[in-house]
């Protein structure tokens, strides 16, 4: 089943798979949806077997309960035979151009630290000058042609893999982030072809679902992502923001991700390698 791209032709017992899969995915019973929507559950129980289609307000009011991302409630939308009321816009769109602003002035500011804007998939949509510059310093950004994703980045043993540190315990983490932060906390088709790519890599561990955290530095409040540079180790952390109350599909799918130096080496020897970066080019 693939609940985020429903036939709008579907017939009415296809708004029943969908909200039993949200409910389902949400570990919530028709009793406790009802409780907590204000909806009785025998309405729920008809929605689900396909025998009534419930009033739009009825059914946003659903997927608000049980936290459908913004995209999947157009899709439930569009099963009961109602047009969708969340604008699908890119996210370059005119009406997302406060948001855009908004974030090119953040990513600005995080100069001379690398700082990202990406999808729900981890494709690179803005940067800051740091950021390629960073990343630059290690391997040639330029023949990477194409869509980049920050994963891809990562795993790829012509990226930036042989230069990360800790390869398994990183490895693991950045696959578990993949649900971690996935949207809704539900994994669509778009993210699952994702994971199998990276799974491909070689050397990925197979165990990555049973990791509990790293052996790393115990006095250090979060794991960093660590870089080897010509012999010495840097270590950076990030912090990921999302852009709060959103209203359409584009804006509630934007992560913007800062990295930060997780120590006072690092900050002094990132900061050498952009200056010796920028005489360089």
């Amino acid at each position: 089943m693939n609940p985020t791209r429903p036939d709008q032709h579907a017939p009415q017992s296809e708004l029943g798979t969908l909200l039993r899969y949200w409910r389902d995915a949400r570990g919530v019973s028709q009793l406790d949806l009802s409780l907590d929507a204000g909806i009785s559950q025998r309405q729920i129980s008809f929605i689900e077997s396909g025998r009534s289609v419930p009033g739009r307000d009825t059914l946003l009011t659903l997927a608000q309960t049980l936290d459908v991302p913004l995209r999947e409630r157009n899709a439930l939308l569009l099963a009961a035979g109602y047009a969708p009321v969340y604008s699908e816009a890119a996210w370059n769109a005119q009406e997302m151009q406060h948001v855009v602003r908004a974030l090119e002035r953040v990513i600005r500011q995080h100069d001379p630290f690398p700082a990202i804007v990406m999808d729900r998939h981890w494709n690179v949509l803005m940067t800051n000058d740091a950021a390629p510059r960073f990343f630059g310093h290690f391997i040639d950004m330029a023949a990477r042609a194409g869509r980049r994703n920050m994963l891809h980045l990562m795993f790829d043993p012509q990226g930036m893999r042989p230069f990360l540190a800790d390869w398994e315990n990183v490895s693991r983490s950045l696959l578990q982030r993949v649900y971690r932060e996935a949207v809704g906390h539900v994994i669509d088709d778009e993210t699952r072809t994702l994971l199998d790519e990276l799974l491909a890599y070689p050397g990925v561990p197979g165990d990555w679902k049973a990791h509990h955290g790293s052996t790393g530095t115990p006095s250090m409040p979060v794991i960093p992502l660590s870089f080897v540079s010509d012999g010495s180790v840097l270590r950076y952390f990030s912090m990921v923001t999302s852009v709060g109350t959103p209203q359409n599909v584009a804006a509630q799918e934007l992560r913007l991700e800062c990295m930060f130096p997780a120590d006072d080496a690092t900050e002094a020897r990132h900061r050498e390698l952009l200056a010796a970066h920028a005489k360089e080019r």
